[in-house]
């Protein structure tokens, strides 16, 4: 038999163990084997070189984390079988299976009406017909059916283990290191009191800490505006891309990416079609990229001028703006780019585009984080903190910006 008591060497957290047979075997599926080749930053490459790792290393961390707080909240009382423990490990391994090429970027431009969140499912539903129900306890768990509802919040919840892990990991990686939060000291605070999770009162300042390090990293990370523009850009690549395929026109892509180019797919359609799926499973990166490449000497003068830009880092510039274009505005714009490529003012549009960036640092429709004093009673975040009220950590700040091709 085959060794499946492997150890893989993180650089975040060091040295991690696949704990059982079971969670190797859907560590070798291929659909989580895609996600080695899917960046989890998307296109912040192009700010933070060092921004490559993947979704495969994502979860491997988030798992890892998932058995350090089952042991953390063993330790304390809370009951958990080895089943329970499994189903959510391998439920926090498999949560980002969904994702499209470049992560976010490409979530409803490949197929419409569907998040990767329900694209996961799907696929994790697959996974568990081909192992005949190993994996009913870790689908129930992710859906938040089972019994035990702090067992969800560990996978998504405001202090979850994805996010944990995401933001130590993205921090590492891309060398902003505000990021970085005090995961370890979390987890040991850990406890569940009325089937919710808290956190004990002496861990409140690791939490404020990570809340004001999640909405650091939005904007200067994952809301940068380079990184935001060079999304910008590759969205208007695919729309530019699919619109050819449907008036016919040939275009060099691997077969998988052909499919969704040559066939508008819903997600009520996704959901039902297991050879949509199975071509969802083949795409990664690699296929954007070799793509966008031959597309830059494409005889189309809109997707050949994108992709060129896109390959060549020339991406779109970003302006912020104090309130929409105008009418006039927009026109302009329009006759600036088709007099420049010599191309139609309806193509002109591929060029420019007007983009709102927004986060949240704390959500009052979620799941709180609440706080565990030694009295027994339990207080949101919002009123225990003496740093952070509920005006500030619910506060959502946004940008509007005009993207542009220049």
């Amino acid at each position: 038999m085959a060794n499946k008591r492997k150890i893989i060497n993180d650089p975040v957290f060091g040295f991690i163990s696949i704990p059982n047979e079971l969670i190797y075997d859907v560590l070798q599926h291929p659909y989580v084997q895609r996600l080695n080749r899917i960046r989890q930053l998307g296109l912040s490459f192009v700010v933070y070189p060092g921004a490559q790792h993947s979704r495969f290393l994502h979860s491997i961390g988030a798992m890892h984390l998932m058995s350090d707080a089952i042991a953390s909240l063993r330790q304390k009382g809370i009951t958990i079988t080895d089943e329970e423990a499994t189903g959510a490990m391998i439920a926090i391994l498999l949560h980002d299976l969904g994702h499209a090429p470049f992560s976010h970027v490409m979530e409803h431009t490949l197929i419409e009406g569907i998040t990767h969140e329900d694209v996961s499912l799907i696929m994790m539903e697959q996974i568990n017909r081909e192992m005949h129900g190993a994996l009913d306890t870790a689908i129930a768990i992710f859906r938040n059916t089972y019994p035990k509802h702090f067992l969800h919040q560990l996978i998504s919840s405001q202090l979850d283990m994805d996010r944990m892990d995401y933001l130590c990991r993205d921090s590492f990686f891309s060398g902003v290191t505000e990021g970085s939060v005090a995961s370890a000291r979390i987890i040991k605070m850990l406890n569940v009191v009325d089937d919710r999770l808290v956190i004990e009162a002496k861990g409140i300042y690791s939490v404020e800490k990570f809340l004001v390090a999640r909405r650091l990293m939005y904007w200067q990370v994952y809301l940068h505006k380079t990184s935001v523009a060079a999304e910008q850009l590759l969205i208007k690549i695919l729309a530019r891309a699919k619109q050819l395929a449907h008036e016919g026109v040939e275009l060099f892509c691997a077969p998988a990416l052909h499919y969704f180019l040559y066939h508008s797919v819903t997600g009520t359609m996704f959901a039902h079609d297991s050879f949509a799926l199975q071509q969802y499973a083949l795409l990664d990166d690699s296929d954007m990229l070799s793509a966008i490449k031959a597309w830059t000497a494409h005889p189309d003068a809109v997707l050949r001028t994108l992709a060129d830009a896109f390959v060549n880092r020339r991406l779109f510039k970003g302006r912020l703006l104090s309130e929409p274009l105008s009418k006039v505005e927009r026109e302009e714009l329009k006759k600036k780019y088709a007099e420049q490529i010599g191309i139609s003012e309806k193509e002109a549009e591929y060029f420019f585009v007007e983009h709102v960036s927004t986060s949240n640092t704390y959500s009052e429709k979620d799941d709180s984080i609440d706080i565990l004093y030694n009295d027994g009673t339990v207080k949101n975040i919002a009123d225990a903190s003496d740093m952070l009220n509920l005006q500030t950590l619910t506060y959502k700040p946004q940008k509007l910006y005009l993207f542009y091709y220049q």
